[in-house]
């Protein structure tokens, strides 16, 4: 049976590719995509859920979530993304179709609690629509399953020297989040910078049609590489999607995690290695694995179009 899920997430280039390995696995169930500000705001965040959603064809509704932390001010990361967060593509259409009426928070307490199955929730943003889902509406607890995020990192950040951007741009969210008494799996920059695309990769993904076209064209604007080498990209929020389908990919421990949410280390996700932690810690990918999988996905795609 399919893992049900919610993807909650602020597309963003690496976000536009997990959203696709989702939609198109058949081991995984989309319920429901949700939005929020972060690599870019909130009506670009929207506009390429949508616009992903509406590529594929695929009845899966998308909702409109929160554009601003809790507290802080958004950051933003067109540096990385591009202007519209997705390496500045146009899509040929720019469709409304699967847009919901009701708030982010909204649609994800309905689903969640009409679901029959328990909700695995992924987000792949800022923590902002999760904790205002688990503050208002506490009884979702009940029917999650897990949450299997990107975000945090035990050693060092990129958004700053020991804060990983998702969590840096909420990290009162993100406290909110990983204190509740619900499974937690941390993929953060640990695992993250492992999972790295090179140039060959991406010369495989020109061949395959539409939408390793369109893969390329983001990754062409894509700023986030790895050591500076200009041709290897790292794919953070994919690494979600195939723990949930691929969890042989990956190495982990068991630790309890903090977030401090005030002052220069502000963002950080306070790591306790503990073998009767709570949270489930991705420190290690295998790359090969990661690559292949990679195009195996894309392949696929562009032989079912």
């Amino acid at each position: 049976m399919a893992i049900p899920i919610i993807i909650d997430t602020d597309p963003g280039i690496d976000d536009m590719i997990a959203i696709s390995a989702a939609i198109h696995s058949k081991d995984l169930d989309v319920k429901l995509i949700t939005s929020v500000g972060g690599n870019v705001g909130i009506e670009h965040t929207t506009q390429n859920a949508l616009d992903i959603v509406n590529y594929f064809k695929k009845d899966i509704p998308v909702a409109k979530g929160v554009d601003t932390p809790l507290i802080n001010k958004l950051a933003t990361a067109e540096h990385v993304h591009g202007h519209n967060g997705i390496g500045n593509v146009q899509f040929m259409t720019s469709s409304q179709t699967n847009i919901l009426e009701d708030h982010a928070v909204i649609a994800m307490k309905e689903t969640i609690m009409n679901s029959e199955e328990p909700i695995t929730l992924v987000p792949i943003g800022p923590l902002t629509n999760i904790a205002l889902l688990f503050s208002l509406f506490p009884e979702t607890k009940s029917n999650i399953k897990q949450i299997v995020l990107m975000g945090g990192s035990a050693v060092g950040g990129n958004a700053t020297p020991l804060a990983e951007f998702n969590i840096y741009v909420d990290p009162h969210a993100a406290q909110i989040v990983f204190n509740q008494d619900i499974p937690i799996v941390m993929c953060g920059l640990d695992v993250t910078r492992e999972t790295i695309i090179n140039h060959d990769d991406i010369q495989t993904l020109k061949k395959l049609g539409d939408f390793g076209n369109l893969i390329t064209d983001m990754l062409e604007v894509y700023n986030d590489v790895n050591s500076g080498e200009k041709h290897e990209h790292i794919i953070h929020d994919l690494c979600t999607i195939f723990y949930l389908l691929y969890p042989e990919m990956f190495t982990t421990e068991r630790a309890n995690v903090s977030v401090i949410t005030e002052g220069q280390a502000a963002g950080c996700t306070y790591t306790e290695f503990n073998k009767e932690g709570k949270v489930e810690v991705c420190m290690h990918a295998n790359n090969k694995q990661f690559r292949e999988k990679f195009v195996e996905f894309v392949k696929d795609i562009h032989q079912s179009r």
